[in-house]
């Protein structure tokens, strides 16, 4: 860090600590002219792109996974803890993968995933809608697949 005083680079940080929920105050002296600044950090979240099928762009937003989680989970014994976690667990693995551009089909597919560990009938309800199913035997199918394993 540079003094805003003498422009030296020899600055030790002498107090640290966290300012807000994403900040962190520093407290530094300039090891040349002795004087004191302050400096705050911020962590820095890479913003996520999602890809939708039509081609169209859209920033990732948290709010969209849990309202679907949530719509299917509706009137089914899943607390809202279980939910929050596997919304965190997704947005985890989005966050550590090699790309900052998602499918969204990659979100959908996740979504599945965690809903079949959740719930069947919830894990039914978001399949419906999102494999938009067409007849019968393509809910049949999907019923099949799921006592399968």
């Amino acid at each position: 860090m540079i003094c805003p005083y003498c422009q030296s680079e020899e600055t030790r940080v002498i107090d640290k600590r966290p300012s807000d929920d994403k900040t962190f105050r520093r407290r530094r002296e300039c090891e040349k002219c002795n004087k004191r600044f302050t400096t705050y950090e911020r962590i820095e979240i890479i913003p996520l792109t999602i890809v939708k099928k039509d081609g169209r762009r859209e920033d990732f937003d948290r709010n969209k996974v849990r309202m679907g989680i949530t719509k299917a989970c509706e009137k089914r014994p899943i607390s809202q803890e279980k939910i929050e976690k596997a919304v965190g667990e997704i947005e985890n693995e989005l966050r550590n993968m090699d790309t900052t551009e998602i499918r969204s089909k990659v979100i959908g597919d996740m979504v599945m995933n965690k809903l079949k560990d959740l719930d069947e009938v919830a894990y039914i309800r978001f399949a419906s809608v999102y494999k938009k199913f067409r007849d019968i035997e393509s809910f049949e199918k999907e019923l099949k697949e799921l006592k399968r394993g």
